[in-house]
């Protein structure tokens, strides 16, 4: 049987990443219950980086991981991870609590996020509706994502370093002796001295093959489209919108706009589709706020981002269970934590702290630790 120091369930962005942070330093193996890494979750993402997006904790992980971003190793992707983009936070009159409430919030991040007036939000995105906007704020620094070639860099990282990744895998079994984890799976059995959960909405489900007690995770369905500008409306230098109390939020998407009414209807796991009546409420909401047309939807899909209850990334060991890591419960920001992240994860899995940049912005293990969610 072959025997592994870490062997990480699931192959999406938190397991690759926590694999390819792991694999210079030790035997590791991936084993990903789809056909392909990164089907669920992670081929599905918004691809936002923005340091002010999520709670204290995923502001201080996703800005710990912004020099991976801006410098990642040589060789690791062939173009830039993160491209130019900028959000800004949108609001009608009623709104302005909340765009007064988050300005408090992250208004120690960076001296550049500020309130922006109507007219200059207008003049850059020249669909909004007369009278709609009436206040907004600016985050110039937010990026998009290359997701897909972040997460191939990951894998690519994780077999240079000797790690190994198995698809259609599926884990049916896990049991402890003599020290190890014995790991039956749809491609065969292996042992491994820790098992990382990395299993995205299905973590709880992995958790309690190995013993372990829920920590509460709910899968959250989140839809998008995309539809076409009208001809000869460019907008490809448009920000990312974002309602104000994240009731949709739309964007440029190679071409096209990427829209999403920002639902979180709890869902069991699974391969989650797109339902007609979000996709209803999300064309309505629109209509309330822009006047472009949209007379056909080009492509429609739904992902699962996972809570628990406070909303913040659970990463640590199992202080019951021995030798079983969490990696879950990212939420919505996974991806732009990733690398912050998986610096954590290559740590605490060592037994070793936080590492000093992360403890800086106040990361802390026991923030993150399944501990805290008894």
């Amino acid at each position: 049987m072959a025997e592994f120091d870490f062997l990480i369930i699931g192959a999406g962005m938190a397991g690759a990443s926590a694999g390819y942070a792991l694999a210079s330093q030790a035997r590791v193996l991936i084993l990903e219950q789809e056909d392909q890494p990164g089907y669920h979750t992670t081929g599905r993402s918004a691809a936002l980086y923005a340091e002010t997006y999520g709670n204290a904790t995923v502001r201080a992980l996703t800005t710990g991981g912004k020099g991976f971003y801006l410098g990642p190793p040589p060789g690791f992707a062939a173009h830039p991870l993160l491209l130019p983009r900028g959000v800004v936070f949108v609001g009608r009159a009623d709104q302005r609590g909340s765009l007064d409430a988050f300005l408090e919030e992250v208004s120690g991040l960076r001296s550049n996020i500020r309130r922006i007036a109507t007219a200059e939000v207008e003049a850059q995105v020249p669909v909004f509706r007369p009278g709609y906007l009436a206040d907004a704020v600016l985050d110039p620094d937010a990026m998009d994502i290359d997701v897909h070639g972040l997460h191939q860099g990951y894998l690519r990282g994780l077999k240079a370093g000797g790690g190994q990744v198995i698809t259609d895998a599926q884990v049916r079994g896990l049991s402890r002796q003599a020290g190890l984890w014995q790991v039956e799976s749809k491609a065969g059995a292996f042992a491994a001295r820790v098992v990382v959960n990395a299993a995205g909405a299905w973590a709880d489900e992995i958790g309690a093959l190995a013993g372990a007690a829920p920590i509460g995770l709910v899968p959250k369905r989140r839809t998008a489209i995309r539809f076409r500008p009208p001809a000869g409306l460019d907008v490809a230098r448009w920000p990312t919108i974002i309602d104000a109390d994240e009731q949709f939020y739309f964007r440029p998407d190679a071409g096209q706009i990427l829209a999403s009414p920002a639902d979180e209807t709890p869902m069991p796991p699974c391969d989650v589709q797109p339902e007609d009546l979000d996709i209803a409420i999300l064309v309505d909401r629109l209509e309330q706020v822009i006047t472009l047309p949209i007379p056909r939807i080009e492509s429609r899909w739904a992902g699962l981002r996972s809570f628990v209850a406070d909303k913040t990334p659970v990463v640590g060991y199992d202080d019951r269970v021995e030798g079983f890591f969490w990696l879950a419960g990212q939420g919505g920001y996974g991806i732009q934590t990733a690398p912050g992240i998986a610096a954590l994860v290559s740590a605490l899995a060592r037994h070793e702290p936080v590492p000093p940049e992360l403890a800086a912005l106040g990361v802390t293990e026991a923030a993150l630790s399944p501990i805290r969610l008894r």
